[in-house]
């Protein structure tokens, strides 16, 4: 069974056991989190979108909590000697999917 939820303004497909890195979400390690935003439910067969996901969740245990590794921005204009470098590391959670409910 797998499930397909919003989480940070990305949508993840998940599966139970799995580990994966999502946008930072509050809580510590250790602790589970909930996700009710629930697109799709897939079983063997059988497929559920839209109302027919009412109360379903997935449910995940925080692992971790880091950085993404740095990327770096470079504006660069030829010959009006400008040039101008920034970098960025984005925040993420780690999570382990433990269950996957379909709600009613």
């Amino acid at each position: 069974m797998y499930a397909v939820l919003v989480t940070g303004g990305k949508q993840y497909r998940v599966m139970q056991g799995e580990t994966l890195r999502v946008e930072k979400l509050d809580g510590d390690v250790g602790s589970s989190v909930k996700f009710d935003n629930v697109l799709m439910l897939a079983d063997s067969e059988k497929v559920s979108v839209g109302d027919a996901l009412k109360g379903a969740s997935v449910a995940a245990t925080i692992k971790a909590h880091g950085r993404a590794d740095k990327i770096r921005i470079v504006k660069f204009r030829r010959r009006k000697h400008h040039r101008k470098q920034m970098g960025h590391r984005q925040h993420y959670t780690e999570i382990e999917v433990t269950g996957i409910h379909a709600g009613a």
